[in-house]
């Protein structure tokens, strides 16, 4: 048995696959990847716009959609679209197996939807619409603008991928989002069984900004916390999410047959090579999450990680580091702002990328 199957099949964590390119769908090697334990996939705007500059693989299309009229950015939508349906496919035996549990493909809106609610209303809501399958994910980011949009699809019955949650106080507004938005469709009569989420917590560039400003500070105390703060984090927000999916308000949406909006450990490959390769698998596995992998990070699992359960062990120690990064000046909610803006403006930078590359493309074939 693999490492990625003993995950789920003994801690109940689904190992998710963090890339999407149309050359895995085409040689089989997401197939292939299923086949070893992965149980979804995600993807962002960076991952498609490296996909799509990294191949040739989409050429074909891409001509044939601008000899038809489609503008650059709608024929980018489409290519990217289409990986996706094909991606919902391999994954869908997943999803029936699971009761609808795994199985499950993200798209995300358009970095530019990031602190507009209505935008992002609309473009969710479209692109389910648009590819209309069960096991589809429509990503949000978690801004003040996207917590909003995220219970508005909710209370819609609309499947959603919160993505960019990087602090504790923002994971609390998500949590609350989710219930109430079930709520909003519990009264208008929706089906609550119909609705899958889960909550995308950043992991490890916590850690590269922490560590950044703790070296800023440079007091011995201060250099003694690096590397402690982004599992310390997670494991306080699944503390949350354990409290929020129990007592009389989730019994009473358990009732109506609603699903918990599990956390997904994201951004898990080390940044600093002086951490294990592995440090943000070995320490967050436990039940009800997903931990979504890179290859490389995958792999390095797959050779010498350590399956046991850990997001629940330290959790006093965890709010010990917390307490201790407020001593000597780490403000953990700033942190979380910093690093929603970097990660919603490098999304912006991929998106508009490659959408300049594709214009490039256009611009040099032949005329109609």
């Amino acid at each position: 048995m693999t490492r990625l199957r003993s995950l789920y099949d003994e801690q109940g964590q689904s190992p998710w696959l963090d890339n999407l390119t149309r050359p895995y769908l085409d040689d089989g090697t997401l197939a292939a990847l299923v086949a070893r334990g992965v149980r979804g996939v995600t993807a962002n705007p960076t991952i498609v716009a490296r996909a799509i500059e990294a191949s040739d693989a989409y050429d074909e299309q891409f001509e044939a959609l601008v000899s038809a009229g489609y503008t650059v950015e709608a024929a980018y939508w489409e290519l990217a679209i289409d990986d996706v349906v094909h991606a919902l496919q391999v994954l869908r035996p997943t999803f029936d197996a699971s009761d609808g549990t795994d199985g499950l493909v993200s798209i995300e809106v358009a970095p530019g939807c990031a602190f507009d609610t209505g935008a992002s209303i609309a473009a969710a809501r479209a692109l389910h619409e648009r590819i209309g399958a069960d096991n589809l994910l429509v990503k949000i980011p978690a801004t003040t603008e996207g917590v909003a949009a995220i219970r508005a699809m909710v209370g819609e019955g609309r499947s959603i991928n919160v993505t960019l949650i990087f602090s504790l106080a923002r994971y609390g507004e998500v949590l609350e989002a989710y219930l109430s938005g079930l709520e909003a469709l519990a009264r208008d009569g929706g089906d609550l069984s119909s609705v899958r989420s889960v909550a995308s917590f950043f992991v490890s560039r916590v850690d590269t900004e922490v560590d950044a400003r703790l070296e800023v500070i440079g007091t011995g105390d201060a250099l003694a916390l690096r590397g402690r703060a982004a599992v310390a984090q997670a494991r306080l927000a699944y503390r949350l999410f354990r409290t929020a999916h129990s007592g009389e308000r989730w019994a009473r949406l358990t009732a109506l047959g609603a699903r918990a909006q599990r956390p997904l450990w994201a951004s898990t490959s080390t940044k600093n090579p002086a951490y294990a390769d592995t440090v943000y698998v070995d320490s967050l596995i436990g039940p009800d999450t997903v931990n979504t992998l890179p290859e490389k990070t995958m792999d390095a699992f797959e050779d010498h990680g350590t399956v046991a359960r850990t997001i629940d062990t330290g959790t006093a120690a965890a709010d010990d580091v917390m307490r201790e990064l407020a001593e000597v000046g780490i403000d953990m909610d700033d942190v979380g702002h910093t690093l929603e803006e970097q990660g919603i403006a490098a999304f912006a930078t991929s998106f508009a990328h490659v959408v300049d590359t594709l214009a490039t493309k256009a611009h040099a074939l032949p005329a109609a």
